[in-house]
């Protein structure tokens, strides 16, 4: 078993509890709005990080980061973007298993068609009444399982 943290919209906020449940994960991945490059800088304390650009990510920092990038994690092959609405393929067609998206701040976890959507929801400044959330994902032999975990304290 290999477990990832997933984490999304932080808007340049990098909280202590963040750390604290995202500790012991072999990778993590950041699907955009990241906010500031020390935010990064900070996840990488903890693990790898594959990180992609969101729509708020617009200083000179954030041109080392693509719009979407596929990366292969514990035999799973993971496409990474930030807004669902703009996939524009059949990832089930293109041998994709887990479609990992960020942007709405809200957590979803839906399997369709064999494909696991996993949004981690908002880990940065809580937006509306959304919970401040980020996942954790298992990728196993039998398949990813994946968790949302709310941020303790998180205001």
């Amino acid at each position: 078993m290999l477990r990832i943290g997933v984490i999304s919209d932080t808007h340049g906020l990098l909280r202590p509890q963040i750390e604290q449940r995202l500790a012991g994960v072999a990778h993590i991945v950041h699907a955009g709005d990241i906010g500031r490059s020390d935010v990064i800088a900070g996840l990488r304390r903890i693990a790898p990080v594959t990180a992609i650009r969101g729509n708020v990510d617009t200083g000179p920092w954030a041109k080392h980061y693509a719009d979407t990038q596929t990366v292969r994690l514990g035999g799973h092959s993971i496409y990474v973007l930030h807004d669902i609405h703009e996939l524009q393929f059949d990832p089930m067609l293109c041998g994709i298993d887990v479609v990992i998206s960020g942007h709405s701040h809200r957590p979803r976890i839906e399997t369709v068609g064999g494909v696991l959507y996993l949004n981690p929801g908002s880990a940065g400044p809580r937006r509306f009444n959304l919970p401040v959330t980020l996942a954790t994902l298992d990728l196993t032999a039998s398949g990813p399982g994946p968790l949302i975990h709310d941020i303790v304290g998180a205001s």
